[in-house]
C-alpha cells in the first residue's frame, strides 16, 4: 500500500527541513540541502513548501526512541493503567516507567522526552503555517490552504499530548525569540486556546475525509473530529459533548471507514491504512537510517515490537531465532483472562508463548503485546539495526473508536440508548460476541477496554471516567496497590498530571512544577 513516509535527515535537524512529502510505496525520500538563499526566497515553490511541511509530520514518529529515552506513547500510556506491568531487567531499568507506574515519579523520572519532541513538532508547525502565508496568492489556493490546515492541525495534536500527560505547560502559536519563553498555561488554559482552533479548522472544510491510499499518512478532516472528540471527553466538557457527538455521526454517515472484517488482520502490514484506519503513524523498514550511534531521529522502524518482547527467544512463531527482546510491557494475567475463550480480540491482542523458553526478565508473565509483537517479516528490508526498525505502524485513531465514542456521547446527551447500543454491538459482532441489550456507560469503557487493550487508551479512560456519572471503572478504584507487591501507591486527582522535567524547570525559573 502506498503511504506518505515522513523522514529527517540527521544533518537536517538544525535547519527544520525535511524529505520531500511525496507518495511512495515503502520508497525511501532523498533530501537535499538548501541552495544557501534566504528563507523567504527559498520556500516560493510547492516543492520546497512540502519539505517544511513533512518537517513539522517528522516528530510523530520520534518519541518511542530519540537518542536519550525510550518513550514509546503506547507504553507511556500503558504502564500507568492496569492492563501490562513495566517489565524490564529489573525495576531500575528505565527507572522513569516504573516510577509512574507507581505513582511516585519526580522531576528527574518523568517523561522528559516527550516535551522536546513535542514541542519541535510546534516549532516546526509554526514555520510552515508562516511559510504558507507567505506563498498566499503565489501558488494554488487549494494547496496553500491544506498546507496550512494541515500544520495547524499537527500543531493542536502536538499540544493534546503535552496537555494530556502535563496539563500546564507553555503555550505559544508564533515561535519565540529572545528568551525563548512562553507563558506557562494551566490545562483548562490549554484546553481553552486549542479547541476554538480546532474548530475552525473543521469548519473551513479544508482537509478531505479520507485522503487517498497514495497520500496516507497526512492528517485529515476525521482525524480532526476524532481529535476533537478525544480532548472534549477527556475534558469532561459537556457543553461540546452534542457538537462531538455530531462529528462522530459524521464521520460514520460519510461512509469513508467502516470496520475491518478482521480484527487479527489489522494488526499485519497488509492491515496498515486499511478502511478502518483513521489516522497512523507511519514506520518504515526499507532503507532505514535508525542505528547504535547514528541519529535516533533519523528515518526509518520502530523499536517498540524489541521494547515489548521476550529476552534472548529462540525462534518460533514467526519471529527468528537470533532476534533480542527487552521484557518491557509484560501482559498482566488479569488482562487476559478478561477475555471471554471466544472473543476473537484475545489472540489478537495477546501473545501467549506460555509454552515456550526464553531467557525470563522481571515481572515476566510469558504473556506479551500481541498487537505491535515483533516478527521477522516485519524488519526483513533493514539495512541497519534490525531490532530499532520494525515497520509496524502505530494506529492512533480507529473506525471502531468512532463508533464506541459516538455510542457514548449519546448516553452522556440523553440520546437513543437504542442507537448507542447499536454502535457497541457493530464492534462485538466483529469480536465474535453476542450482542447486548440497553448498554450502559459502564459497559462502554469495558467494551473500550477490550478493543483497545495496548492501544496507550485505558489509563486515560480511567482518569476521564472520575468525570462521569454512573462509571464505577475509573482511576480511583482501578489503579489502586495490587496484590503482587509491585503497585503500593494509589492513583490520586494530584497524579492526573506527571512532573515537569527538571531540567525544564532550571532552564526556565518561571515555570512552576505539577503538584504532583
Amino acid at each position: 500500500m502506498n503511504k506518505i513516509y515522513h523522514f529527517l535527515s540527521a544533518g537536517f535537524v538544525c535547519c527544520g527541513i525535511a524529505a520531500s512529502l511525496t507518495s511512495c510505496s515503502k520508497d525511501f525520500l532523498e533530501v537535499k540541502n538548501p541552495t544557501g538563499e534566504p528563507l523567504e526566497e527559498y520556500y516560493t515553490t510547492r516543492e520546497t513548501l512540502e519539505e517544511a511541511l513533512t518537517s513539522a509530520y517528522a516528530p510523530l514518529h520520534w518519541p518511542d526512541w530519540d537518542g536519550t529515552a525510550y518513550n514509546d506513547l503506547t507504553v507511556d500510556g500503558e504502564i500507568m493503567g492496569d492492563d501490562f506491568w513495566v517489565g524490564g531487567s529489573d525495576n531500575t531499568d528505565n527507572q522513569h516507567w516504573h516510577r509512574l507506574f507507581n505513582f511516585e515519579a519526580d522531576g528527574n523520572n518523568t517523561l522528559a522526552t516527550l516535551w522536546g519532541d513535542f514541542y519541535s513538532g510546534i516549532k516546526r508547525c509554526n514555520d510552515a503555517i508562516k511559510y504558507a502565508g507567505w506563498n498566499e496568492g503565489k501558488l494554488p489556493d487549494n494547496f496553500i490552504k491544506g498546507m496550512d490546515a494541515q500544520a495547524r492541525l499537527l500543531r493542536v495534536y502536538y499540544y493534546n499530548i503535552l496537555w494530556h500527560y502535563y496539563g500546564n505547560v507553555p503555550f505559544y502559536l508564533e515561535n519565540l525569540t529572545m528568551p525563548y519563553t512562553a507563558p506557562q498555561l494551566t490545562a483548562d488554559e490549554i484546553y481553552g486556546k486549542l479547541m476554538p482552533e480546532l474548530e475552525d479548522i473543521i469548519a473551513a472544510g479544508v482537509l478531505p475525509m479520507r485522503w487517498s491510499n497514495a497520500e496516507a499518512g497526512r492528517v485529515s478532516q476525521a482525524f480532526a473530529m476524532m481529535l476533537y472528540a478525544e480532548m472534549v471527553m477527556y475534558q469532561n466538557d459537556s457543553a461540546r459533548y452534542p457538537q462531538a457527538l455530531a462529528y462522530m455521526k459524521q464521520i460514520i454517515a460519510d461512509g469513508s471507514y467502516k470496520l475491518n472484517p478482521s480484527f487479527d488482520d489489522l494488526w499485519d502490514e497488509s492491515g496498515e491504512w486499511c478502511e478502518e484506519s483513521i489516522f497512523e503513524i507511519n514506520y518504515n523498514d526499507d532503507q532505514a537510517q535508525r542505528d547504535w550511534g547514528a541519529a535516533a531521529i533519523n528515518a526509518g522502524g520502530t523499536v517498540f515490537p524489541t521494547l515489548c518482547s521476550p529476552n534472548s527467544w529462540k525462534g518460533g512463531d514467526g519471529w527468528d531465532t537470533g532476534n533480542d527482546g527487552w521484557g518491557f510491557l509484560p501482559m498482566r494475567l488479569e488482562a487476559y483472562n478478561m477475555y471471554a475463550d471466544n472473543d476473537k480480540r484475545r489472540n489478537a491482542t495477546c501473545w501467549d508463548v506460555r509454552g515456550y523458553t526464553y531467557t525470563e526478565r522481571y515481572q515476566d508473565t510469558h504473556i506479551w503485546h500481541g498487537k505491535y509483537r515483533p516478527q521477522s517479516k516485519n524488519n526483513q528490508d533493514c539495512p541497519t539495526s534490525k531490532n530499532l526498525n520494525y515497520n509496524n505502524n502505530k494506529r492512533i485513531y480507529r473506525y471502531a473508536e468512532t463508533l464506541l465514542n459516538a455510542a457514548e456521547l449519546l448516553l452522556q446527551t440523553g440520546g437513543s440508548v437504542a442507537e448507542a447500543t447499536g454502535y457497541v454491538n457493530e464492534v462485538r459482532a466483529r469480536a465474535g460476541l453476542a450482542a447486548l441489550n440497553g448498554v450502559t456507560i459502564d459497559d462502554i469503557l469495558t467494551e473500550r477496554h477490550l478493543e483497545f487493550c495496548g492501544e496507550g487508551k485505558r489509563y486515560f479512560d480511567l482518569v476521564r471516567a472520575e468525570g462521569i456519572s454512573g462509571a464505577t471503572q475509573k482511576a480511583s478504584t482501578v489503579l489502586v496497590p495490587d496484590t503482587y507487591g509491585y503497585r503500593t501507591n494509589s492513583w490520586t486527582p494530584s497524579k492526573k498530571y506527571i512532573p515537569l522535567a527538571q531540567s525544564e524547570l532550571d532552564a526556565d525559573p518561571s515555570l512552576k512544577p505539577n503538584n504532583y
